[in-house]
């Protein structure tokens, strides 16, 4: 992948929008300029799950701001990334489509497990080094990810469905704070906890809070002096008699507290102390960093060839029990064909993603062999793979599921000619491959003019390989089945 000098992550939070931009230094960062937007995404969900209007628009017009900032960066220098809300909003894609135009850049939607993958990757870089495991918790505004971890690396990742912004607007309507509201609201975040407390609690020694509710709370404790460093228990529990004793956000009178900070803080803290209380935090730091900078540095990584998809790859052909050399064997076929389909116009991530599902299109097999293909596209459709992003993902269903068997099923899916030529491909690969066995394959020919593809063979060796040349008549009928040519030239 091309480097950049610039590089830029936009994180499209459930509460706010970030956007951070950086100067890659070999394999360092240099953060140069950052933005924050408060646009509060979560609040704007109605009760099945739409995102309103008026959210949309504040969207809008903070990723406008940024398009402005990004004006002049490549497309390959800048991620963009929704998280909880988009995850969750039933009209996301609806949303995303006229977000990308504004912004001018892809968005990504990320899986709650990559968020927080990517969230301690951001926190672990601003770290000195140590033996200790890290606990890193992030409260954002729809969801809260945990994480343990150690150097570098994360150990365990988890996204829990609870945020400072939905617990706020569920909980607390219009600011209001009663110790009923309150208990329910810790009760709630609570019982959330005890999906992970079995396989979190003394696996840690240091705790750390990424995004801005740790901050604040951070902040409006030490100001008060309700702590004298960071999160504690003990200041935890007296700002829960001030919130008590106000009863309403508004009349609030705390140093620290600003006041865009102020709708979202009873439903931050009452899920910071459900944590405290459930896996026995005593004291928690903030953190300098989180997601925006671990988006800009898995970006930066795959300058350098430390892509986390290639390591997700390599991790499930192992999961799987992948037959190595048959993927290998498919793999080299199909992006020699894609290379020949595109020509001078081949790119080299679409390439690489080729690579990826042809290295994948076989684990299905693990489940059944029987129509194994839909195994695999339902696997890569739902599993956890930390790198690669939910439209990814979806491409990767999509191409696994079309790589054998009719083609029917993908009427109106295979809309890009992009995705078209990598089905071609990949199938034919499958079909020369189809013994699983190193195969002397004569030189074949591939070119495309518009919707019409050709496959140039000699004509002597599909002779002596009948089988071959019946499977090549039956996909030419697949393709015509969907208004495509595929022709057969022989030689």
């Amino acid at each position: 992948m091309e480097q950049h000098a610039v590089i830029a992550a936009v994180d499209m939070g459930s509460n706010s929008f970030r956007l951070q931009v950086a100067r890659v230094e070999g394999e360092q960062l240099y953060m140069l300029d950052g933005l924050r937007e408060p646009v509060r995404l979560a609040a704007g969900l109605t009760a099945d799950n739409y995102l309103d209007d008026a959210a949309q628009q504040r969207a809008l017009d903070a990723l406008g701001k940024f398009a402005e900032r990004l004006r002049d960066l490549p497309a390959g220098a800048v991620r963009a990334v929704g998280t909880n809300s988009l995850r969750v909003a039933v009209n996301s894609d609806e949303f995303i489509a006229k977000a990308e135009k504004v912004l001018g850049f892809p968005i990504e939607v990320i899986a709650g497990r990559e968020e927080a993958r990517l969230i301690y990757l951001g926190v672990a870089h601003g770290l000195p080094q140590t033996d200790d495991n890290r606990l890193v918790m992030d409260i954002g505004g729809g969801s809260t990810e945990f994480i343990i971890g150690n150097g570098l690396t994360p150990i365990k990742l988890e996204s829990l469905y609870m945020g400072c912004v939905s617990f706020s607007s569920r909980f607390f309507p219009n600011g209001k704070i009663t110790a009923r509201r309150l208990e329910k609201a810790e009760l709630a975040a609570r019982l959330e906890l005890q999906t992970i407390v079995a396989d979190y609690q003394g696996q840690w020694q240091i705790a750390l809070g990424s995004s801005g509710t740790a901050k604040a709370i951070a902040e409006i404790l030490e100001m008060n002096g309700y702590s004298p460093s960071g999160i504690t228990r003990d200041g935890l529990e007296k700002l829960r008699v001030r919130l008590l004793e106000a009863g309403d956000v508004k009349k609030l009178n705390l140093q620290g507290l600003r006041e865009e900070r102020l709708a979202a803080l009873p439903g931050g803290f009452a899920i910071m102390y459900a944590a405290f209380c459930e896996l026995g935090i005593t004291r928690m730091q903030p953190a300098l960093t989180a997601l925006r900078e671990g988006v800009l540095y898995d970006l930066c990584g795959r300058f350098h060839d430390h892509d986390m998809r290639d390591v997700t790859v390599q991790h499930f052909m192992r999961r799987y029990h992948v037959d190595f050399p048959q993927a290998e064997r498919v793999a080299k076929l199909a992006d020699t064909l894609a290379q020949q389909f595109f020509g001078k116009d081949a790119d080299e991530s679409t390439l690489r993603f080729l690579g990826w599902v042809a290295r994948l299109h076989g684990i299905g097999i693990r489940v059944a062999h029987s129509g194994y293909h839909k195994h695999t596209a339902y696997i890569l459709a739902n599993a956890d793979m930390p790198g690669f992003s939910r439209k990814e993902q979806a491409r990767m269903n999509m191409l696994a599921l079309a790589h054998r068997g009719g083609l029917k099923k993908l009427q109106g899916l295979l809309a890009s000619g992009d995705d078209i030529v990598l089905a071609i491909s990949l199938r034919l690969a499958a079909l020369f491959y189809r013994n699983r066995s190193d195969l002397a394959l004569p030189e074949m020919r591939v070119s495309v003019s518009g919707k019409q593809y050709c496959l140039t063979m000699d004509a002597a060796w599909l002779k002596q390989n009948p089988l071959t040349e019946t499977a090549l008549h039956e996909e030419q009928a697949q393709w015509k089945a969907l208004g495509i040519n595929l022709g057969l030239v022989k030689k």
